[in-house]
């Protein structure tokens, strides 16, 4: 009951920011930024709205999928940086493309957002004998929400989008998920206030750091320690379903958050950083996007072939985490 990855695709935004184009908003610099996350440049959305990215990199997967957008059945599409509040990036994208039977949602699930819908793609299939295609798509634009005063976390992330076609396949497949909300305050973003007029006064507080309105807070030390236990656990918890070891897995294809934490998950897990898909030097942290944008780049570079057991590991805001191996 496992999947396979029919075609990819992504899209890019036009604007570049290297790492010394900071220096306009912090007190950084190139080596700072490449010493301690191995970042060198990143995309940011400028004119390109979230669901326009999800839809561009779904035709091109539709096209290499070599589909009609009629045979999609559903669409699930992963953001934390959706344009609207409703309707779903989903629908706005099922519409775009022409995929007129099919149903469409969204998915929230962070930086592990891609980990979690193929996932949800794969149990519609063996539950829908009528779906034939799902589309998956992860979209953001996490520079619109970046606090640039601080220096620590907004040159991270860069924006750009991805998208997987899949189908049924009798390959080998599987997943482990999982959250602890415990860590919720250690990433967040807000969503819009109430209007002043409908407010009450109160002394409640749910507990989260204060923070300007809509702008991206985030513990790195408390992350760090979460994500360098979680990516190998991932890996781990979903390698012992499929039973398989780290030997098997011919690519692993991280979350691209930070260099440090992929070299020590893949200390933690005896594998050398040689069998790592690596694309956060020139994308920063794509959030949901990250993992998708790099089994694309790796497929497209000739690296990812047919056959090859991938390992698919994931970590973000929830605190969020999962794993999937897969036969590509």
């Amino acid at each position: 009951m496992g999947i396979n990855i029919l075609g990819m695709g992504n899209y890019l935004p036009e604007q570049t920011l290297v790492n010394d184009d900071f220096k306009k908003f912090v007190d950084t610099n190139d080596e700072w930024i490449r010493t301690r996350t191995g970042i060198t440049e990143r995309r940011m959305a400028g004119w390109e709205p979230v669901w326009y990215m999800g839809k561009e990199a779904a035709l091109s997967a539709i096209e290499r999928a070599g589909i009609a957008p009629s045979e999609i059945g559903l669409v699930i599409f992963t953001t934390v940086t959706s344009d609207f509040l409703t309707p779903s990036m989903a629908s706005i994208v099922q519409n775009e493309i022409g995929a007129v039977n099919a149903a469409a949602f969204d998915l929230g699930a962070a930086c592990t957002g891609f980990v979690y819908a193929l996932d949800t793609a794969r149990r519609f299939l063996y539950t829908d004998d009528s779906l034939k295609y799902v589309l998956v798509i992860s979209s953001e634009a996490i520079s619109r929400f970046c606090d640039f005063t601080d220096r620590q976390t907004c040159i991270l992330f860069g924006d750009g989008a991805a998208a997987a076609v899949v189908e049924r396949s009798d390959k080998m497949y599987s997943c482990a998920l999982g959250s602890d909300g415990s860590g919720a305050r250690v990433l967040f973003t807000r969503n819009l206030a109430p209007a002043p007029e409908v407010m009450q006064e109160s002394d409640f507080s749910d507990g989260f750091p204060e923070k300007p309105k809509h702008l991206l807070y985030q513990d790195g030390k408390a992350v760090y320690k979460f994500a360098v236990q979680a990516l190998p656990a991932a890996f781990e918890l979903a390698a012992s379903k499929a039973g398989v070891t780290k030997d098997d897995i011919d690519w692993f294809v991280p979350h691209q958050a930070n260099v440090r934490i992929i070299e020590t998950a893949a200390k933690k897990l005896g594998v050398s950083m040689d069998k790592f898909i690596l694309t956060l030097d020139h994308f920063g942290n794509t959030s949901s996007a990250s993992i998708p944008l790099a089994l694309n780049e790796g497929i497209e570079k000739g690296l990812i072939k047919r056959g090859q057991k991938l390992a698919l590991i994931g970590f973000g805001a929830g605190l969020t985490y999962g794993g999937i191996i897969l036969e590509y």
